[in-house]
């Protein structure tokens, strides 16, 4: 039976204004130093209420001789600015991010992950992603909103917010950390495969990301319950997806998900009974948590089996 769901405290947070210049990835996957120009955040520990060592034991099996403790223990952090000209990280053309990486268990695999409109900074999506990383992978999480996410308390006026966030400029960001991950795996002579996460908007634009990729820098992607999905384009997307949403989603139509299946190449759906949006990310309820457990394994495999394997 699935633990009772507590909320999760939120790993430790980026400045909210600076970040160093982000520098080569070859030395921040090699343990223990992250490079000289990136600002190592504090050592990560396990967020002590949502019991990490039984989500990454349970249902899943961790690289060969990595202890699951072991592996969740040794996750590292850093603020980075990408892009942009010289030191300005306000010069508007930068984007911050942080970067999550396994240091014990690395497998030299990057992983993309867009995130809900709660933005980079929201503990859901930053307790999800150290939990990819505890798992060998390097986590890259952008500021999608430039310091503007949706919040939560805030009742109207949503679509006025989204209008604020230009879809050229949050495209642009995206395909600057894109670069980035590609010319810094690429410099490191590590694995060159690279995987994205989606949440919600985060979903969204990963099907448009993987769109305009064209297969060049992605091999797989994961679309957590996507929000204003254009189904017109699965048939160009060029990297596998695996689609997971609940059938009691208001914002992600099951029709939809389903229809992304049959038109992308190599796709696949999954859709949870009586589940609701962002159950994976922010259950509510031990049958939200348990389905949430069986999703995250599902993605795991789609990850080892596409970038790994």
């Amino acid at each position: 039976m699935a633990a009772a769901v507590t909320a999760p405290p939120s790993v430790p947070r980026a400045s909210p204004r600076r970040g160093r210049r982000a520098a080569g990835l070859s030395s921040l996957i090699r343990p223990p130093a992250l490079a000289p120009g990136a600002r190592l955040s504090s050592s990560l520990t396990r967020p002590r209420s949502w019991d990490v060592a039984r989500r990454c034991s349970s249902r899943t099996e961790v690289a060969a001789n990595v202890d699951d403790d072991e592996a969740c223990e040794l996750v590292s952090g850093a603020d980075l600015v990408i892009g942009g000209d010289g030191d300005d990280d306000d010069d508007g053309e930068s984007v911050r991010a942080y970067l999550l990486k396994a240091v014990k268990n690395n497998n030299g695999t990057g992983v993309l992950l867009l995130s809900d409109v709660f933005g980079f900074e929201d503990s859901a999506t930053r307790d999800f992603a150290y939990r990819v990383a505890c798992h060998g992978y390097n986590v890259l999480v952008p500021d999608l909103f430039r310091g503007s996410p949706w919040k939560k308390t805030e009742k109207d006026g949503f679509e006025a917010w989204l209008a604020g966030h230009a879809p050229e400029r949050v495209s642009g960001d995206i395909d600057a950390c894109t670069k980035w991950l590609v010319d810094e795996f690429t410099a490191a002579g590590v694995s060159k495969k690279l995987g994205m996460i989606g949440f919600c908007y985060g979903g969204g634009r990963l099907v448009e990301t993987l769109v305009r990729d064209g297969g060049a820098g992605y091999s797989a992607g994961v679309c957590f319950y996507g929000s204003r999905m254009d189904a017109s384009l699965a048939p160009r997307l060029a990297a596998p997806v695996l689609f997971v949403c609940g059938d009691g989603d208001p914002l992600c139509a099951v029709e939809t998900v389903r229809e992304m299946e049959s038109r992308a190449r190599g796709a696949k759906a999954v859709v949870y009974a009586g589940r609701g949006h962002a159950f994976a990310h922010r259950p509510q309820s031990l049958e939200d948590d348990g389905d949430a457990e069986d999703a995250f394994a599902l993605m795991r495999g789609w990850l080892h089996d596409h970038l790994l394997a």
